[in-house]
């Protein structure tokens, strides 16, 4: 866990952070776009300018806004996480780790949660902030990032680290991801470019008055982060977990 994941628990605004100047192309032209995928695969993705305005169609940002994570999340993520076992969504590779635990077992200064597990944190989070586990940043992504912009903004029942179910298997935490996820994508796609350009709102703080853009582009950088995070963690453990002879024929 960083600095910043921490802090981002406290609200659901913290952390959105979006430089005005480096979110503005000065390109007017733009031909394709080269997008590396699993296995080496590429696809070229084109980009239709309207050179009257200099603007893109109708949609097409929205659009593209949504296909930077989403297919990342298809093609690359996703399924480096099916068969995630209970043994790796609570695996502690060092000591103090903050993780999800049964309720009353944790001894980090939080323990918030409204159900039979709970998750730790501090606010503010120690220096340096404990390592994280799976659970942990399944937790963060589908109740920080996910559960609580959706909200805030797309209708769904409110919620926060404090009344959340967190998930007591790792099945139970890739449904709750999967679910939120579907929901924050569909709510995006409902904004169209008009909803992108309007102002993100009260509910992200000090970040009200940047558009929905800014938050659609820092929830893809949140979510990449710390599900790239997921992802190393799940080949640590299978490198410290495996036998010999797995680790040889791999």
């Amino acid at each position: 866990m960083t600095r910043s994941s921490a802090a981002s628990s406290a609200a659901v605004h913290d952390g959105l952070r979006c430089n005005s100047a480096s979110s503005r192309s000065t390109r007017s032209v733009v031909a394709s776009t080269l997008i590396p995928g699993s296995s080496h695969r590429s696809r070229n993705v084109a980009v239709r300018i309207r050179r009257d305005t200099g603007g893109m169609t109708d949609q097409t940002w929205n659009a593209l806004l949504r296909d930077q994570f989403d297919w990342h999340w298809t093609h690359q993520l996703r399924g480096r996480l099916d068969g995630l076992t209970d043994a790796e969504y609570f695996w502690e590779p060092a000591p103090g780790c903050w993780s999800v635990r049964p309720r009353g077992t944790g001894t980090a200064p939080v323990q918030a949660g409204s159900g039979a597990m709970t998750i730790d944190f501090a606010m503010p989070p120690p220096e340096p902030a404990p390592l994280t586990t799976v659970a942990w940043r399944l937790g963060h992504v589908v109740v920080g990032v996910l559960a609580m912009r959706n909200a805030a903004h797309f209708g769904r029942p409110a919620t926060d680290y404090q009344s959340f179910e967190y998930a007591a298997t790792a099945a139970d935490a890739l449904a709750q991801l999967d679910a939120e996820y579907a929901r924050w994508r569909a709510g995006v796609e409902s904004l169209g470019d008009a909803g992108l350009a309007r102002p993100a709102g009260p509910a992200e703080g000090p970040y009200a008055e940047l558009p929905m853009a800014a938050l659609v582009l820092h929830i893809n950088r949140e979510l990449i982060h710390h599900l790239a995070e997921v992802a190393l963690l799940r080949d640590l453990y299978l490198h410290t977990h495996a036998t010999d002879s797995v680790r040889t024929t791999r």
